[in-house]
């Protein structure tokens, strides 16, 4: 009898988390929505994406983030959202500050104003790593080397290409599934070869560069909030 009630409990336990996700990611996708209505039609890919990326913060996976030019820039972006304080509060576990005390008390009140971080890695940041690996191997393959030595199964790899015919993006995406990575993209246009190579696409209905770029930024924007909510909010 007991445990048909611990598996009613449980069973009520993960009925309410999902209606708690699933309310989360309803106001952040509204909200977007709302102010850029050419994202409407791409809920169900936005939902997939946020449970795919609190999926893996929860598994303690990382996520390694590449894109170029604009989209190398946005994925500096991401990571500066994901990896301190976006829009909440992200308060230290009570076991990390006593550790401090109790280890370092004199640098014990600069070192618990740490925030609360979300694993996250753009792969476009740094000159010698990728400019070796292009002079001595092969220019198409600088995120992938880096995806080969730095993924595991429970990461994701987020690819960023307006034509979603980025080469170095796309070598990265399949090493990631050769690692048995998770893969989400940001893309354009008709999505490009990359669509293929993605678990989750989110592309922006636009063609020019520009265009694309300007509806991935508010789009990432309301990825990276509704990741921080889940991961961090009451």
């Amino acid at each position: 009898m007991m445990n048909l009630f611990l598996i009613h409990q449980a069973r009520l336990c993960c009925r309410f988390v999902r209606d708690f996700m699933e309310s989360r990611i309803a106001y952040f996708w509204n909200e977007l929505s709302d102010r850029y209505p050419q994202w409407q039609g791409a809920e169900s890919s936005f939902a997939e994406a946020v449970s795919l990326l609190v999926g893996c913060v929860k598994n303690h996976g990382k996520i390694l983030i590449c894109g170029n030019g604009g989209s190398a820039a946005d994925a500096e972006h991401i990571a500066g959202e994901l990896m301190k304080s976006f829009l909440l509060p992200r308060s230290l576990p009570e076991s990390f500050c006593s550790r401090a005390k109790k280890l370092y008390p004199q640098h014990a009140g600069a070192l618990t104003r740490l925030q609360g971080g979300i694993a996250a890695i753009p792969l476009v940041s740094g000159v010698a790593l990728p400019t070796a690996f292009a002079n001595d191997v092969d220019g198409q393959l600088c995120f992938a080397q880096q995806v080969y030595a730095l993924a595991r199964p429970s990461d994701v790899v987020w690819g960023i290409s307006t034509s979603g015919n980025s080469a170095n993006v796309n070598q990265a995406l399949r090493v990631a599934r050769l690692l048995s990575c998770r893969t989400l993209g940001l893309t354009g246009k008709d999505g490009g070869e990359m669509a293929s190579l993605l678990d989750v696409e989110l592309r922006a209905p636009a063609s020019s560069t520009p265009q694309v770029q300007e509806l991935h930024l508010p789009l990432y924007h309301a990825l990276c909030a509704c990741i921080e909510a889940s991961i961090f909010g009451e």
